[in-house]
């Protein structure tokens, strides 16, 4: 997967984020290589674009907790995966998100 400097045209809606995967891991910890076959979708990603967020009663928009360039944790089912000019992204909302890692 070709990492890209800037977010393609996709404008996330509410409080919803879009995440680009980071690569499987193609190695185990003892430093076996896996195939394919056996590799585990990632559950992390960078984040690319994000909504404005989730619209309250009161009329006014709740800010988001994530920015863009936040790496975040997700559940392994979480969101929809999209393809956009052949780069996979998975489209989450801010409550999929596990947490964030710190820089």
């Amino acid at each position: 997967m070709a990492k890209k400097s800037e977010a393609p045209n996709l404008k996330p809606l509410d409080d919803r984020l879009v995440v680009e995967p980071s690569d499987a891991t193609e190695k185990t910890a003892g430093g076996i290589l896996l195939p394919d076959s056996a590799k585990q979708k990632p559950q992390q990603g960078t984040v690319i674009a994000v909504g404005p967020g989730k619209m309250l009663d009161s009329g006014t928009r709740a800010p988001l907790a994530v920015k863009v360039g936040d790496v975040v944790l997700y559940g392994k089912y979480s969101g929809s995966d999209v393809e956009v000019n052949g780069t996979e992204y998975k489209i989450l909302r801010e409550s999929d998100v596990l947490g964030k890692l710190a820089k």
